[in-house]
Parts: C-alpha cells; sequence; structure tokens
C-alpha cells in the first residue's frame, strides 16, 4: 500500500494532484484544511491536504492475501490503514490510524520533530524579502532531509530491540531507496512494518496430512524442547482429536523420561525410549497407526562434535521410513540467548537440512529482535513462539504483524 499526502489550494486540486500521482484508482483516505503557521503565515494561504492511498503491485505479489482492502469512496475521509488486522490490512475508522498502533514511535517522532519547529520559530526574528527566500530555500532542504531523520529514529528503535546492526541497516536501507520527498511519518512507518513482515516470511506449522508425521524437536539444553512437545501434542489431542505418541532419546537428563510420561498419561498417548538409532526406526514403525509421532531429542551442545554425530544418525534412521512417515524438524531456541552465542548455534545444525525455527522463553524478555535475526541469518522458516510453562495454553504460531509491531516499538 503506498499512502502519500497532496496539497492544494482547493481540495479539488489537492485530488486532482493523487491522481496524476497515483492514477485513477487513488483512493483517497483523508481530506483536512491546513492553517499556515509560523513566520511565513501572513504570505501563504490556507492550504487542503488530502491522503490517498493506492495498492502497491509489487508488495501485493509478495504478501498475496496480506494486500490492503480499500473502500471504493473517492470523497471518504475518515478512514486510515490499520497494522492491526488480522489476515489482511484493512480499512478502518480515524480511530485505528497507524499512529496510535504504533503510539511510543510515532510520538517520539513528532515529539523530537516539534522541538526543533518551536526552536528555530523562537529564534527567528521578522523577515524582510531576502530573509524569506533564503528561509524559504532553507525549509525546502530540511523536508528533504526529513525522510533521513525518521528513519534514524525506526533504526535506533529497531537496534533498542536487540534487532543486529547489520540486519536493521539492510531493513532502513532499503526502505529509504525507495522513498520519495514527499513521503510522511504514516508511509514510512507503514513501509518498515510491511518490510519487516515480508522478511519474516510466512510460518511454518504442523499439520496433520495423509501420512503419519515423525516430528523431531532438536536443540541446545535448557530452552523447554520437553515442555514445547507437551504444548503442541496437546492441543493436537484436544483440538483435532489427534493420535499422538511420544519418543525420548534424552536418557542424559535426570527425569527427562518421567517429565515426559507425566505429560503424556494426563493426554492419554504412549510413550517410548529409545538408546540407539536403531531402536529408534523400530520405535517409528510400531506407531504408523498415530497421526503425530513427538520425538524428544537430548540437548546436545553446540561445542560438542560427538553428540551433533548422534543426532545425525537418529536422524538418518527415521528418514529411512519416508515411505511412511513425514518428516519434520524443529530448531528450538531460546529467544534469551544472545544473539553471537544463536550464531554459533545455528552454524552446529547447518548440516541438518529442513529445519524449521521455534522460539521460546518469550515471558522472560522485552526485546524480541533475535527473531528476525536468526530469520534473516539461517533463512529458515520461522514456526512456534512460547511464553510460559502452561501446558497446553503457553504457545502459538508465530504472529509475524504482532511481531513487527513490537519491533517498531508499538503495542500488542
Amino acid at each position: 500500500m503506498i499512502v502519500k499526502k497532496y496539497q492544494g489550494e482547493t481540495e479539488t486540486e489537492a485530488i486532482m494532484k493523487a491522481n496524476e500521482d497515483l492514477g485513477s484508482s487513488a483512493v483517497v483516505l483523508n481530506v483536512k484544511t491546513l492553517k499556515q503557521r509560523g513566520i511565513f503565515r501572513l504570505f501563504r494561504k490556507d492550504m487542503v491536504e488530502v491522503t490517498a492511498a493506492l495498492e502497491e503491485n509489487e508488495f501485493a505479489s509478495s504478501v498475496k492475501d496480506r494486500k490492503p482492502t480499500v473502500g471504493s469512496s473517492m470523497g471518504s475521509t475518515n478512514s486510515r490503514i490499520d497494522l492491526l488486522a488480522g489476515d489482511k490490512l484493512s480499512l478502518q475508522p480515524e480511530t485505528a490510524v497507524i499512529e496510535q498502533k504504533l503510539d511510543s514511535l510515532h510520538n517520539l517522532l513528532k515529539s523530537q520533530m516539534n522541538a526543533n519547529l518551536e526552536a528555530r520559530a523562537a529564534a527567528a526574528r521578522e523577515p524582510d524579502e531576502d530573509d524569506l527566500a533564503a528561509n524559504g530555500e532553507k525549509i525546502v532542504q530540511e523536508r528533504e532531509n526529513t525522510n533521513l531523520k525518521f528513519l534514524k529514529l525506526i533504526y535506533k528503535k529497531l537496534i533498542d530491540n536487540e534487532v543486529d546492526e547489520r540486519f536493521a541497516d539492510q531493513i532502513v536501507s532499503e526502505i529509504e531507496s525507495s522513498l520519495k520527498k514527499e513521503s510522511n511519518l504514516d508511509s514510512i512507518l507503514s513501509a518498515v512494518y510491511q518490510k519487516i513482515i515480508l522478511k519474516l516470511g510466512e510460518p511454518a506449522s504442523i499439520k496433520i496430512g495423509d501420512k503419519p508425521k515423525v516430528i523431531f524437536f532438536i536443540g541446545p539444553t535448557g530452552v523447554g524442547k520437553t515442555t514445547t512437545i507437551a504444548k503442541i501434542a496437546s492441543r493436537f489431542k484436544l483440538n483435532e482429536h489427534a493420535k499422538v505418541a511420544f519418543i525420548t532419546s534424552d536418557t542424559y537428563r535426570i527425569a527427562a523420561v518421567e517429565q515426559l510420561n507425566t505429560y503424556a498419561s494426563i493426554i492419554d498417548s504412549p510413550v517410548s525410549v529409545v538408546y540407539s538409532p536403531e531402536e529408534l526406526e523400530s520405535c517409528i514403525r510400531e506407531y504408523k497407526q498415530y497421526d503425530l509421532i513427538m520425538v524428544d531429542t537430548a540437548g546436545r551442545s553446540h561445542k560438542s562434535g560427538e553428540q551433533m554425530m548422534e543426532l545425525a544418525d537418529l536422524l538418518e534412521k527415521a528418514r529411512a521410513c519416508s515411505d511412511i512417515f513425514d518428516i519434520e524438524i524443529y530448531l528450538t531456541l531460546s529467544i534469551t540467548t544472545k544473539y553471537k552465542d544463536l550464531v554459533n548455534i545455528t552454524d552446529t545444525y547447518k548440516d541438518i537440512e529442513g529445519w524449521s525455527v521455534i522460539f521460546t522463553k518469550l515471558d522472560e524478555t522485552c526485546a524480541l529482535g533475535n527473531i528476525l535475526n536468526v530469520r534473516l541469518l539461517t533463512q529458515a522458516p520461522l514456526s512456534y513462539t512460547a511464553s510460559g510453562q502452561n501446558v497446553p495454553n503457553d504457545i502459538e504460531v508465530i504472529d509475524e504483524q504482532a511481531l513487527a509491531r513490537q519491533l517498531l516499538g508499538g503495542n500488542v
């Protein structure tokens, strides 16, 4: 969605400018009168400002069904983009404008810009004709730099949310190259928001298919794999009445088998313990009548080559059963892990193909930048986020729209 503002001495003139720039398909979102202020108010007439929007083909084709839905009336003056729409961006009443969805960032931008304007007005003297010309040129230059000021503050907000500098710079640079001089705060925020959603990509989640699925949960120690397995299994058992079985190869951690047994007994599902890759293959085949076979692997240190070899052997044996089963792999990571360590962890698992990413412990941090960092670093699909210990409630398929808002400082 391209959102732009046009000014004219009359409403008709402003709308004509919008049509000339965006074409006849443009939709008027808002019309308002701009009272002249400051030292130039005596020399200028009040203007009419029209906010117009047009569907951006490139964005629409990339996001498919996420393209904004716009009204058809050119006379509409009461609608704006709503960033909190569900699966599609839609037009909502004026009470749901972008500024309200990204309120903290928007207020920060506005307050800084207003402070600069007030400082300049306080220092100004009565202008003569030469001063008016010089100040006019200065204002034009400042307008051209406004985009950069907005983008710098957005960049800082991403960094504050622990987005890696390299990726924050990449996002801002891509947006900057596509903006026009007359871009306003709303259109810049909308462009960055949409860019982040595109980079997060479509989430991957578990779905029951024609063949039973063997689902491996892998990852380092202490990230909450067993609890995450219990949450997902419970949801399928309770909501979709799926037949679920558990297999654990985690014979290293004290009470690991007992923990899984506890969860399994609650939802009346069987549990098997395997001690070798060979046992895993035969155990999987015993559960061929089940919809989902959840495999809990031992936490692996990314510094231990021997443990990684054991995991590779388990996966190889499971893939030998691919004629009967579909195999899915989920790398489970904690959002609280330092990004430097996440880089090392994901690099260790790079030889294991086809995994998606689950992030746990979202309730233990206020900065979610690592989710975007890992997505851009690995290009692996994101899947679930977990935010507590309650089974089965504290887990959901990742909400990329909510995550984009949080990364920009908005409210969920």
